[in-house]
């Protein structure tokens, strides 16, 4: 599709988007502009206002009295919204998948699978309306029923990264919105035309089905906006996706306000390869999760790990299958991989690079930017692979980019170890043909990470399993399993339908 069609499409004013929207009544004022220029080509698609923060308060307000009457709202009804908006993004997956992809840089498949996966969360959260299950437990006091039920928390505050501009964001929001929750969305400044197209459909949904204002807010901004949200009490819950080093900023902020975070930050991926491995599978996997996205997706191969009867064969044979990617132009089809995000993306790549050879690694197969008639932009890279010792400190940081460190191991327990030997733990894969290996793998004394894949790659997350990580990633579940809970509040209730007042314990209070 094309672009200016897709902008049609969505709604998308390219010079007059407004900063700020909580469902059919616009915020007060504007204050800077974001303009946002495509990696794809260089060219400027659009800008938007940001909020100041009487915008910002606006917001806040609506969302409280949004969520006033919305959590009055049966699950099941809120649920029925959720699918209308599955309606609606199913009527505009080619144009939002476009945006995706000329905005962010992703390859056109890739920008339609994120449009995908927001459509699916919305199958799962229609489901999740009508299955937020409480317990009733046995009491030990006799005439007494004790139960658990599930409220919602209030309005969430989502804070969302460039890679993956409108899938995360529904992965939270309509799950958040089942469970009763209104939402405050801040995305990433790289792509805020995704943010307006996504608030723009929300709308159209809301007034057909009649939801209050204030349940679906966006605030466009900077880092201001994410730590005026980190600050309010009145957000009891902020769900960030993004650096380690935001997180930690976030993760501090609303802890000493006693707030609750769900965090999805960095990973530092590792696919391990044994002896027993099938090749063919093992090389298409790495392929995939270290070009795919330019490597710009936390789930991204960053390390290999293979066994050293097998290293030399599948090093040759992933040195031959880089030779086969296409670089260009993401919303051509026959492209593999397109442009990063922008150049200080690009900067950080040839930095990484530098860093692992002054420490000893060897290129083979060799990184550079490249340049054309068909680069312009400045931001496309060569997929790059390193081969490194298994204690290289170059190792231990996540670069987003398509650089990919090679290294042998002796024993299954020598590549356990040294996947889980970084500060990151997101997600992990083991390539194997061999049961005991698999087991070994997936155990307590296997992978660390929070998730953990046999014979297929670190990417490719389905919407029904939680998805998140550990230590430096951040503890946060998202999307699927019962990653609900984290959008809502557990309440304890006893009822006595008897006469007498026993307490609990056997404990006796006579006067």
């Amino acid at each position: 599709m094309n672009i200016h069609l897709a902008l049609q499409t969505l709604g998308i004013n390219p010079v007059a988007n407004m900063a700020a929207s909580t469902g059919q009544k616009n915020s007060p004022g504007r204050a800077a502009e974001i303009k946002s220029t495509s990696p794809v080509d260089g060219n400027f698609i659009g800008s938007t206002g940001t909020v100041s923060v009487e915008d910002y308060e606006f917001v806040v307000k609506q969302a409280q009295v949004g969520f006033s009457e919305w959590r009055t709202w049966p699950a099941p009804r809120r649920g029925e919204v959720v699918r209308q908006l599955g309606m609606k993004l199913r009527g505009h997956k080619e144009a939002l998948g476009a945006l995706v992809s000329y905005e962010m840089g992703k390859s056109l498949q890739e920008g339609l699978g994120e449009v995908q996966e927001m459509i699916d969360i919305c199958d799962f959260a229609v489901g999740l309306s009508r299955q937020l299950y409480g317990l009733t437990i046995a009491s030990e006091r006799p005439s007494h029923r004790m139960m658990e039920q599930w409220q919602p928390l209030g309005p969430v505050g989502i804070i969302t990264a460039f890679n993956f501009p409108v899938a995360v964001w529904a992965w939270n929001t309509v799950i958040a919105w089942v469970c009763g929750d209104t939402t405050i969305w801040k995305p990433s400044e790289k792509t805020p035309l995704c943010g307006i197209a996504c608030q723009n459909l929300a709308i159209q949904v809301f007034a057909e089905m009649g939801v209050p204002e204030g349940v679906s807010c966006l605030v466009q901004g900077g880092r201001e906006v994410g730590e005026w949200m980190s600050n309010d009490s009145r957000l009891p819950l902020i769900s960030a996706t993004g650096s380690v080093r935001m997180g930690k900023e976030v993760a501090k902020t609303v802890a000493a306000r006693l707030g609750k975070t769900l965090l999805e930050l960095g990973g530092n991926n590792a696919l391990i390869v044994s002896q027993h491995a099938n090749l063919d599978l093992a090389i298409r996997a790495v392929v995939f999760g270290a070009v795919g996205t330019a490597g710009q997706r936390c789930t991204s191969t960053r390390r290999v790990i293979v066994h050293e009867h097998v290293f030399d064969s599948f090093k040759n044979r992933l040195i031959k299958a880089y030779g086969q990617i296409k670089i260009g132009d993401p919303l051509n089809p026959e492209n593999h991989m397109g442009p990063l995000i922008d150049k200080d993306a690009v900067t950080s790549y040839l930095k990484a690079i530098e860093i692992a050879k002054s420490e000893g690694g060897i290129p083979i197969v060799e990184g550079g930017v490249l340049s054309g008639e068909d680069f312009q932009s400045g931001c496309y890279v060569k997929p790059c692979i390193i081969e490194v010792e298994g204690d290289f400190k170059c190792t231990q940081t996540e670069t987003f980019a398509p650089l990919l460190y090679i290294m042998k191991y002796s024993t299954l327990d020598q590549a356990i170890e040294i996947q889980n030997g970084v500060p990151q733990g997101l997600s992990s894969a083991l390539f194997t043909q061999q049961l005991q290996e698999a087991e070994q793998f997936l155990s307590f004394a296997g992978s660390d990470c929070g998730i953990a894949n046999v014979n297929l790659g670190t990417s490719g997350a389905e919407i029904g399993g939680a998805f998140g990580g550990e230590k430096e990633t951040g503890g946060g579940r998202e999307s699927g399993s019962d990653a609900w809970k984290a959008y809502m509040r557990r309440q304890t209730n006893t009822v006595n339908y008897g006469t007498s007042m026993p307490l609990a314990q056997g404990i006796r209070f006579d006067f």
